[in-house]
C-alpha cells in the first residue's frame, strides 16, 4: 500500500469538503447547538449561564449522541456507491491505485473534515470554558471532544461499510437513516425491554458488557460513568461497573468500532 496514493485521496476529500463549505456548516452548527445546551441546560435547576465543565459535559452528551451519529452517517454513506453510479469509480481503479488505497484515502478525508467541524464547532465552550475555570480545568472537556471525534469516526466508519455494501444510493440512504434510528433509538428501548421482561434479575454484569455493542452508548459511558461528578448528575452510577467505566478501556472499544466496520468494507469492495 502506497501511502502517498492514500494521503492524495484524503486531502482530495477534504478540499471538496472545504470548497462546499460543508465544513463551515458544520462547525456551525455545532457551535450554536453546543453553546445554547451549555448556557441553558440548568435551567431547569432555576440558573442560566455555564457552570462547571462536568455538569456542561452532562448537557452536552445528549446533542453529541443525537446529533454527530446522524452527520456522520450522512456524509459517508455514499462515498463508494456514488462514485459507482456516477460510473467514476472503475475509471479510478484504472489509475494507479488499489482499493484499500481509495478507500482509506476516502475515509481518512471525510474523517479529517467530520473531526475539524467538531473540534472548532465544540472550540467556543471550551474558551468560555477556559475563562471561567482555567485551562487546568479543560481536561475532562477536551476528553468529551476528544471522544465526540471518535463517535463521530466510528459511525462514519459503518457508513463507509454500508456504501460498499449497498446497491444504490437511495439503498445506502435508507440503511444510513436505519442505523442511526437503531443505535440511537431503539437499542437502549430493547435492552431495557429485555431487562424489564426479566424482572430485573437479569440485569447483572452482563447487562453493562451488552451496552458495548452500540458505539453510541460507549460514548455515554465514557463520558457519563467514567467522570464520578457527572455519575451522580445521572443518577446511574450503580448500572455499569466500576471496572468497566475506565477512559482508556472504552477509548479501545471505540476504535474497534472504527476499525471493525473498515475491515469489513475493505473485505467486501468490489468495482
Amino acid at each position: 500500500m502506497e501511502l502517498h496514493q492514500v494521503f492524495v485521496v484524503a486531502l482530495k476529500e477534504l478540499r471538496d469538503r472545504l470548497r462546499n463549505r460543508w465544513v463551515l456548516a458544520v462547525a456551525l452548527v455545532f457551535t450554536v447547538f453546543a453553546f445554547v445546551i451549555a448556557y441553558v441546560g440548568g435551567a431547569q435547576q432555576g440558573a442560566l449561564g455555564l457552570r462547571s465543565v462536568e455538569f456542561t459535559i452532562a448537557s452536552l452528551v445528549s446533542l453529541v449522541i443525537y446529533l454527530i451519529p446522524l452527520i456522520a452517517l450522512l456524509l459517508g454513506f455514499d462515498a463508494i456507491v456514488g462514485e459507482r453510479e456516477r460510473g467514476s469509480l472503475e475509471l479510478l481503479l484504472t489509475l494507479p491505485i488499489t482499493r484499500l488505497e481509495l478507500l482509506l484515502g476516502k475515509y481518512l478525508g471525510l474523517a479529517a473534515a467530520l473531526s475539524l467541524s467538531t473540534l472548532v464547532g465544540f472550540g467556543l465552550v471550551a474558551v468560555l470554558l477556559a475563562v471561567q475555570t482555567g485551562v487546568a480545568g479543560l481536561v475532562p472537556y477536551l476528553g468529551f471532544m476528544f471522544s465526540s471525534v471518535l463517535l463521530g469516526l466510528a459511525f462514519l466508519s459503518l457508513a463507509v461499510m454500508l456504501s460498499v455494501l449497498a446497491s444504490d444510493r437511495t439503498r445506502a440512504s435508507g440503511l444510513a437513516i436505519a442505523l442511526w434510528f437503531f443505535f440511537v433509538l431503539v437499542f437502549d428501548l430493547l435492552l431495557l425491554g429485555l431487562l424489564v421482561g426479566a424482572g430485573g434479575a437479569a440485569g447483572g454484569d452482563w447487562f453493562a458488557y451488552l451496552l458495548l455493542l452500540n458505539p453510541a452508548d460507549v460514548f455515554r459511558i465514557l463520558n457519563v460513568f467514567s467522570l464520578d461528578d457527572v455519575r451522580s448528575l445521572y443518577g446511574l452510577s450503580s448500572i455499569v461497573p466500576s471496572a468497566l467505566a475506565k477512559p482508556w478501556l472504552m477509548s479501545l472499544v471505540m476504535l474497534g468500532w472504527i476499525v471493525a466496520p473498515l475491515a469489513i468494507a475493505t473485505w467486501r469492495f468490489r468495482p
